[in-house]
């Protein structure tokens, strides 16, 4: 019978109509799957003389053993918020003579077989050959592989659980970052030491025979764990439920109406965001990526230079708009159709997409304004930034959206899925990143990029000006290219 279930899994992926149109978007996504398996394999061979310069009183296997508790809950936090829930049409197997059993078991089992969780194998595997083997041998390098892919087992099958659990991601997101705030508060304040007892848990483990067994226990704990939970909620009514939940929420967002068409149309964006799970998953990764800056703006490497700098400011000013914007029209290819027969001119549809992208880009430059205590530069960056992106790539996006012609599948979640992605989506990335990151870099060598910054501002000031006759002009494209969108749109992929 799990054979039959993978079958009909498989099937139904080489069956659709997008698996073959989506092939230039899956080789680009395999070419950079490719890029960072090398980088990995690179860096499991490079990190063990780079331990060594920077703790040369330690060994490196004792170091990373202590980095391995705090790996294990980046991870899980990493899944918890990009890993897909797996799915399956309950009622369509109900009618069968199949047992609830085994559907339950195959959703579990069904991620374990994605390759993409074992890319941290390319990591681990050269790791333990120039790390691990020196210290523990040849047995200890494979208890290490083998506690590294029980312990991926355990990541894979506990953070769908947790999604499950916690519904909302965003308050399961705060708890997680909480507790890591806690964990690094007590470890830098040396209350207590997680780093420590890693070290000394996972040296243990894999020093000694066996001893790594009770790490299968923990995979299997997680295994039983969904089992319990499905047992609980795996029914159809529970579906029904759900989907009038969905019904009664679709009462929000309604003071927006006392705005005209405009303030409907929004209003209406602004339910579909809420109300499907994959723009729901996505605002919850926008408010995420807001954190962005902590990586970069606290070192001086980067503070040095100005096109990172400009770069980081666009992206985490421009968040919610970057994430939102290559689908600004596409999202509502399910109702397209719909839309283009209602008593709404085209000006109209337009403009308030446009606003809706604008609070967006607004909501994410306030949102960043704790940045502006990391120095006055930052400051002058990101105003620059938003300038740019309400002045130009507002406009980027929405021309752009009338060429993207494939349906998006809201019901589907977002996590490591490019139903409805081409390669239109990359290529207006052009204008919104290369353009200015190239400026600030050609002035940069000449100690000028002030210069670059004001070209820039400029640019975006003069779209803010001349914002009605490029709202008229995407309006004619939008027109030209209407019955194209609406033929895309019908196909399901």
């Amino acid at each position: 019978m799990y054979q039959i279930l993978f079958k009909h899994y498989w099937l139904k992926s080489i069956r659709s109509p997008g698996y073959y149109k989506n092939l230039l978007v899956n080789i680009f996504m395999g070419l950079t799957t490719l890029y960072f398996v090398v980088i990995l394999v690179m860096m499991g061979f490079m990190l063990p003389k780079l331990l060594e310069e920077i703790a040369p009183q330690q060994d490196p296997a004792v170091i990373f053993n202590g980095m391995m508790i705090y790996a294990v809950i980046a991870l899980l936090m990493i899944r918890y918020l990009i890993q897909p829930l797996s799915t399956l049409n309950l009622e369509n197997y109900q009618v069968l003579p199949v047992k609830r059993d085994t559907l339950v078991n195959y959703l579990l089992l069904k991620p374990l077989f994605n390759p993409l969780n074992y890319v941290t194998l390319c990591f681990a595997i050269p790791f333990a050959i120039t790390g691990i083997y020196p210290a523990y041998g040849t047995g200890g390098a494979l208890r290490f592989i083998f506690i590294v892919i029980f312990l991926i087992w355990f990541n894979t099958l506990l953070a769908p659980l947790l999604k499950r659990k916690f519904s909302n991601i965003f308050v399961g997101t705060i708890v997680l970052l909480t507790i890591a705030g806690v964990l690094a508060a007590l470890e830098y304040f040396k209350i207590f030491s997680l780093f420590q007892l890693s070290q000394h848990l996972f040296g243990f483990l894999v020093e000694t025979s066996f001893i790594w067994i009770p790490v299968v226990l923990l995979s299997a704990s997680a295994f039983f764990l969904n089992k319990r939970y499905f047992a609980q909620t795996y029914y159809p009514e529970n579906v029904d439920r759900k989907v009038k939940k969905k019904e009664a929420d679709s009462g929000r967002f309604t003071f927006m109406e006392r705005f005209g068409k405009i303030g409907e149309i929004i209003s209406l964006e602004m339910r579909l965001v809420l109300r499907h799970r994959r723009t729901k998953k996505t605002l919850y990764t926008a408010i995420f990526f807001l954190l962005y800056g902590l990586i970069f703006y606290p070192s001086e490497t980067y503070n040095n230079s100005p096109a990172w700098l400009l770069f980081i400011a666009i992206f985490v000013t421009g968040t919610g708009m970057l994430i939102f914007g290559q689908w600004i029209i596409n999202w509502d290819g399910a109702h397209f159709d719909f839309l283009m027969t209602r008593n709404i001119d085209t000006h109209t549809y337009i403009r308030a997409n446009y606003y809706l992208m604008l609070a967006l880009c607004i909501a994410s430059f306030i949102a960043t304004t704790p940045y502006f205590f990391f120095g006055r530069e930052i400051i002058i960056y990101h105003l620059v930034a938003l300038i740019y992106n309400t002045g130009v790539n507002i406009y980027v996006y929405l021309f752009g959206a009338t060429f993207n012609t494939k349906r998006l599948e809201l019901s589907q979640g977002s996590s490591m899925n490019i139903q409805g992605v081409s390669y239109k989506n990359f290529v207006v990335m052009i204008p919104l990143l290369v353009i200015p990151l190239m400026l600030v870099i050609l002035f940069d060598l000449f100690s000028a990029a002030h210069i670059a910054l004001i070209i820039i501002a400029l640019l975006g000031l003069a779209g803010i000006l001349f914002r009605e006759p490029l709202l008229k002009m995407i309006g004619q494209q939008f027109l030209r290219r209407k019955y194209a969108l609406c033929t895309g749109f019908r196909k399901k992929e």
